[in-house]
């Protein structure tokens, strides 16, 4: 190329260099955030596109082909919004919607949030090469969203602020790695737990085929932080203590109870001022007569009869909080509420023997990074995960030794942060009673606002929408 041709590509406007220079100060400034100094050789690509035009990136502007201009014009506007969606979804924001109850009274079904991965730390995505928008499965299609290789190691960049007690995060279900596409609920290791992993394997007619997922392609899940690296946790009837201390108060928590009147049936206008969602109205008498559902009710029984309840009269149950709690004792007809107690023992750690249940639940301590743990036979199923899965080890045991790596030891260094997640919907929540810790590596943002509500038991013109909710914080 002749001096003359090279000086004219630099005889730009000055608007083309302002604009050349506020987008490279904002790409090196993105690269000193995220560490990876390797992208600064496309410096060169955004000097070209303002100043130098070495490849003419919109040669198609100046075809006389209408049709050809329109389609290019389509292209590139739908490339710029996927690659501004991509690079939004995976270092600043993410659109959340609440599947579940878990987390009623504090957020609820229907709930549309924001959630803020810039708070705690955008990660730098496992698998780079994704269609955003989409966390692991095209729907319709029913085609992986994501390719697996190449897959980067974990990474965070520096956020604003840490995860704290009592947080409401959203974070990739940690038992999500292995999934049975039929039964995502419960997960693949209670399945295998339950029914043995060679049906879960061998029954794809019950179960489906058996797929891996890396971390940020998991399920996102919502739940609030009860306790952070280096707590020890406990629950006594359903009471949360940490370090010894109750949880502070949370005025959205609830929990199941059983509700008997003196015959009256509550009706759908009562249950709609006690903001009880359709979902959880049930008459326990209606249980009892469905055919087949005979273990149910036999169970169901028994909860009732241990609560001292009468079975001839209507019995409800229904998952209150504190406020709600207190409205429906004023409700006519209502005679007692007790509340339910569960003593099944299949919590995390599954086959562990520690005599856990949902409502009496540890001690337990929280795994913190750079702190040293003595192996036991006691601690060994609640950290074996953690070793072997999150944490990347080979784990043996042989008689009364323990080998890491192939090495003896008795002891185990973590390298990573852990925390405890809970829902406020106490007993309706699958969560960390059930399939254990959170890593660091697994934590995606905080929600922060709720944008949009919509109640699924309600019609478009009757109060589907819940005007009262919009731009709600949604951090407590």
């Amino acid at each position: 190329m002749s001096a003359d041709k090279l000086i004219s590509h630099f005889q730009q406007p000055l608007k083309q260099w302002i604009k050349c220079s506020v987008w490279s100060l904002i790409y090196i400034l993105f690269i000193v955030w995220v560490g990876n100094y390797w992208w600064l050789l496309g410096l060169p690509v955004v000097v070209d596109v303002y100043i130098t035009h070495y490849i003419h990136w919109t040669w198609w502007k100046k075809t006389k082909n209408k049709a050809l201009l329109g389609l290019m014009g389509w292209v590139d506007a739908i490339v710029f919004a996927l690659v501004a969606v991509y690079f939004i979804n995976t270092f600043l924001f993410q659109n959340y919607q609440i599947p579940s109850s878990s987390l009623e009274k504090s957020l609820l079904v229907g709930d549309f949030l924001f959630v803020s991965k810039a708070s705690y730390g955008p990660r730098v995505p496992n698998t780079p090469l994704s269609f955003p928008l989409v966390q692991h499965t095209f729907p319709m299609l029913n085609c992986k969203s994501f390719i697996e290789k190449p897959q980067w190691d974990y990474h965070r960049l520096k956020g604003f602020d840490t995860v704290k007690r009592n947080d409401i995060v959203v974070f990739n279900f940690p038992t999500g790695d292995t999934v049975a596409l039929k039964v995502t609920n419960p997960d693949y290791y209670t399945l295998c737990y339950s029914y043995g992993r060679d049906m879960v394997h061998n029954r794809k007619d019950l179960f489906g085929d058996i797929v891996y997922r890396p971390v940020d392609r998991r399920e996102n899940f919502v739940k609030r932080c009860v306790a952070i690296s280096g707590d020890w946790l406990q629950i006594k009837d359903n009471q949360v203590y940490v370090n010894g201390k109750k949880q502070e108060k949370i005025p959205g928590i609830q929990f199941n109870y059983f509700v008997q009147t003196d015959g009256t049936h509550l009706s759908a206008e009562v249950l709609d001022k006690l903001r009880i969602s359709v979902d959880d109205r049930i008459l326990m008498n209606d249980v009892q007569s469905v055919p087949g559902n005979e273990q149910a009710a036999e169970s169901n029984n028994q909860a009732i009869l241990e609560a001292g309840l009468d079975l001839k009269l209507p019995v409800y149950h229904f998952p209150l909080n504190e406020e709600t709690y207190n409205e429906i004792q004023k409700v006519t007809g209502v005679t007692k509420i007790k509340i339910e107690q569960l003593k099944t023992l299949d919590v995390f750690p599954l086959g562990g023997h520690k005599r856990w249940t949902r409502d009496n639940y540890g001690p337990l301590w929280v795994p913190k990074k750079g702190a040293t743990l003595a192996l036991n036979s006691y601690n060994l199923p609640i950290y074996e995960r953690i070793i072997r899965v999150y944490e990347h080890n080979t784990l043996e045991v042989k008689g009364n030794e323990y080998f890491i790596n192939g090495k003896s030891t008795k002891t185990y260094t973590f390298k990573m942060d852990y925390y405890w997640m809970m829902g406020d919907n106490r007993h309706n929540s699958a969560d960390s009673r059930y399939w254990g810790f959170v890593p660091e590596d697994h934590v995606v943002g905080r929600p922060v606002l709720v944008w949009l509500s919509l109640d699924k038991d309600k019609g478009w013109f009757g109060g589907k929408i819940r005007w009262n909710r919009f731009f709600k914080n949604a951090e407590r």
